[in-house]
């Protein structure tokens, strides 16, 4: 099992991009991070992957220290963006597994191009629509804005994190993988590595991503894995609404599976990396993915 991956760089049409090569062999695995989020979201999962097959994670666009250009943010763009990064990797119809934006990411490169890919896993993802949501796309550009973080030190920020969510998982390693959606300034600030801008333009993109009207067309397997906290009495309206969504997703994707990942925070692939990596190698050893 490899833990130290090596960080490599590709050019694909004239833009950098940047990805973890964690090795392994047999079955080809890419990972994709969520929005506003970096390859390293995969950093405890993707070595227990790697144990068993080949398994590459890649900043997308406009993230981490991939390249950050003002244009390209819609799906079409993005997925392409991975077919170029498979095509050059030269991997064989790899499964993708997406967490949370990068489920939705994954879900149009199998429709837009089919034949790429052997399998989805939507951990946690796959199911963003925005205009499902709000009735406007303003109220959706102030509803789903970044925070705004200007001036927060990397001390104050790793305190913020211990104190939400993620103080159900505050490992150095959970803290360092969190750290990586920052650049560090000189005077110890923190600024996104994506900018508010660029995710503001992945927000409008999401406006018209509409996945109930792409899962029928998904030709190959897709593994559903949302996570739920079902002790959370303040999220149980939002749980319903949720459950009722993935019921929709399977019920309309002509070949899916739904596995629950119990007890686990949106960042489940930190929270519970090996829950994440076992759910993802019993599927394939069972040859659910063909």
């Amino acid at each position: 099992m490899s833990q130290y991956p090596q960080d490599k760089r590709i050019a694909i049409k004239g833009l950098e991009f940047h990805y973890r090569d964690w090795g392994g062999f047999g079955r080809s695995l890419v990972l994709l991070h969520g929005l506003a989020s970096t390859c390293h979201i995969w950093d405890l999962a993707a070595p227990i992957l790697a144990g068993e097959y080949s398994v590459v994670a890649l900043d997308q666009r406009g993230h981490g220290e991939s390249a950050k250009p003002e244009e390209g943010y819609d799906f079409a763009s993005v997925a392409d963006d991975l077919l170029g990064f498979i095509q050059w990797m030269g991997l064989d119809r790899p499964i993708i597994a997406g967490h949370s934006w990068g489920g939705d990411v994954a879900l149009e490169f199998a429709v837009d191009h089919h034949l790429e890919t052997s399998g989805l896993c939507f951990v946690d993802g796959g199911m963003i629509e925005p205009s499902a949501r709000y009735p406007t796309l303003e109220e959706t550009r102030e509803q789903m804005a970044p925070p705004v973080l200007t001036g927060m030190t990397v001390d104050q920020f790793l305190e913020r994190i211990r104190n939400g969510n993620q103080a159900r998982m505050p490992t150095p390693r959970v803290e360092e993988a969190i750290l990586a959606n920052f650049a560090v300034l000189e005077d110890n600030t923190i600024r996104p590595q994506l900018s508010r801008e660029n995710h503001i333009r992945i927000i409008e993109a999401l406006w018209d991503h509409h996945p109930p009207q792409l899962y029928p067309r998904v030709e190959c397997p897709v593994l559903l894995m949302p996570a739920r906290q079902r002790d959370n009495p303040a999220a149980a309206e939002r749980l319903e609404r949720r459950e009722a969504s993935v019921e929709a997703a399977a019920e309309s994707i002509p070949r899916s599976r739904v596995v629950w990942l119990e007890d686990s925070v949106h960042d489940v692939p930190l929270q519970r990396p090996e829950l994440v990596a076992g759910v993802i190698r019993e599927h394939i050893e069972e040859g659910f993915f063909g």
